[in-house]
């Protein structure tokens, strides 16, 4: 593609660069509005200056990959309620035999995570849970901070959903669930492994704590301590846990405890097994003179505050009746456990169906979407409180920042420089796959591993289709696993690394800061070697 004129160059890259310094540093003194608005005033620019026309931004704008995004955090927020990834993280700490041990878990269980639930989810989901047992067992949080950020990098690089830069890949690609796994999956493998090797020679000494020595701790945590660690996957907020949601904190003041409003006369309640009870109330006795009044009342409370008015009448009728509410109690609590169960049983068995779809080739947009909708006609019941947890922003931020880009690919510049580095990145040849990877690397880092993926991936593909079709999904699956890796270069190199920062420094009541020299001085070796290794594994 030419350039064009030169005012189109100037003022789209004028728009391109707002828009980048906004997306990786969102809270710029001169315009600290954030990476979603960023985004939309990139997108904004590029139309106000002509760059591209109203209706070529709405056809950049990538609906399928929209689609997408939305389903899978849907399917991840349902997954939270039914309390997924706190018993995945019991099991990721029961019985652990130190530090040593305990990082080597973090890893595998968070890249496994990461590649089926996506790697952002995974890391505001178990950041302040890792600085918890850290601090339980006397252990220096920042090598288990940096295990959890890195592999979850490196695990989410495996399939299409475990990252937003491969969402796009598989769909311009067109490459299969499981072409896309097998391509990189033995890449993801060794990688972990050499991943944590890295992590256990840096931090050795460190990690070498008495828990070592002893070979002692039958269980890190607790389900109780567990279940007070969960977290909206995208608001990264304290929740309550998922079988108290429909419990109301307050009870509805046209719920009182009445006799009046249930339609119950004195002389009737008084004939009652419950007159005691019933009449001391209205006679101004004495808690003393009526044991049990403090356990009734408690009942009755908790009746309106769980069932409202309809939980009142059916007490009214039990006292009626002379049943007792110990019984109505147990049948209920046994009813409401065998539907909660039946609930959680039915969302795993949609969520693995849902990936055996996508190993089967299924459409990817539409198979997780339609996991999702299943999801909420099993929750039967209002699905607005689980949307409302979407990020919406994010979504927002990819419209403007596809219509920025293809803004930007519009002024030539991209295809300019592309023309300039093809004939020395043809990958044919380990010299060509090295510049290729080399470049990935540098853009992923500079102008992050999304619009990297959006600037280069038909370029790069194209330039492999000429030397063979096999070659041209192997330059997809390099693109896939070198930007998606690079984001372990630096703090900034990913959002999920941002993400585990942020949230381990708020934890309460200790929080943790990693820093950005922490981290390069681990990342910069470790996404070196572990990117060269993959690139020798990944297959066509």
């Amino acid at each position: 593609m030419a350039l064009a004129s030169l005012e189109k160059v100037v003022v789209g890259t004028i728009a391109f660069v707002i828009f980048w310094i906004l997306a990786v540093f969102p809270a710029v003194p001169f315009l600290p509005i954030g990476r979603t608005a960023g985004s939309l005033l990139g997108a904004m620019l590029m139309i106000i200056f002509r760059v591209i026309t109203p209706s070529q931004a709405y056809a950049a704008i990538d609906l399928s990959v929209l689609g997408l995004l939305f389903g899978t955090m849907v399917v991840s927020i349902y997954l939270e309620r039914a309390n997924a990834f706190k018993y995945l993280g019991i099991l990721f700490s029961w019985k652990s035999r130190g530090a040593k041990d305990l990082l080597c878990r973090i890893s595998i269980f968070t890249a496994v995570c990461s590649a089926l639930f996506t790697n952002d989810t995974c890391c505001v989901l178990l950041t302040e849970f890792i600085l918890k047992i850290a601090r339980e067992n006397n252990i220096p949080p920042h090598p288990l901070l940096l295990a959890l950020a890195s592999s979850a990098n490196v695990g989410s690089s495996a399939t299409p959903i475990g990252n937003p830069q491969n969402l796009i890949i598989a769909l311009q690609s067109h490459i299969s669930f499981g072409d896309f796994l097998l391509g990189i999956l033995p890449a993801m493998l060794v990688g972990i492994v050499v991943n944590a090797l890295i992590l256990l020679g840096m931090y050795w000494k460190l990690l070498h704590t008495n828990k070592d020595e002893e070979n002692a701790v039958d269980e890190v945590i607790s389900v109780e301590d567990a279940a007070s660690h969960q977290f909206s996957p995208v608001h990264m907020s304290h929740r309550p846990s998922f079988e108290h949601d429909h419990v109301s904190d307050s009870i509805d003041p046209r719920f009182s405890p009445n006799k009046d409003h249930l339609g119950i006369t004195e002389s009737n309640v008084c004939r009652t097994p419950a007159r005691n009870v019933e009449c001391a109330r209205n006679s101004g006795a004495s808690k003393d003179q009526v044991p049990g009044i403090d356990s009734f009342s408690r009942k009755l409370e908790e009746k309106i505050a769980v069932e409202g008015e309809q939980g009142l009448k059916e007490m009214a009728s039990c006292i009626e009746d002379g049943i007792p509410l110990e019984d109505t109690e147990k049948k209920e609590t046994f009813i409401k456990k065998w539907k909660r169960k039946s609930w959680k049983a039915c969302l795993y068995l949609v969520t693995l169906g849902m990936l055996i779809a996508l190993l089967m080739g299924l459409n990817l947009s539409w198979t997780v979407l339609t996991a999702a909708l299943v999801l909420m006609v099993l929750d039967f019941q209002d699905a607005g409180p689980c949307l409302d947890k979407v990020s919406y922003s994010l979504l927002v931020f990819f419209c403007g920042m596809f219509i920025t880009v293809d803004g930007f690919n519009r002024t030539g510049i991209p295809s300019a420089l592309w023309n300039v580095m093809e004939p020395h990145a043809r990958i044919n040849h380990a010299g060509g796959v090295a510049v290729l990877s080399f470049v990935i690397l540098f853009l992923s880092n500079v102008a992050s591993n999304v619009p990297t993926v959006l600037l280069l991936g038909g370029r790069v593909a194209a330039s492999a289709a000429a030397i063979s079709p096999g070659e041209e999904k192997r330059a997809w699956l390099i693109l896939a696993w070198v930007s998606t890796v690079a984001g372990n270069l630096s703090l900034l190199g990913s959002a999920a690394n941002l993400i585990v920062c942020e949230q381990a420094r708020r934890a309460k009541p200790l929080g943790y800061t990693l820093g950005f020299w922490t981290h390069l001085k681990f990342g910069f070796p470790s996404t070196l070697i572990v990117t060269a290794i993959g690139l020798v594994l990944i297959r066509s």
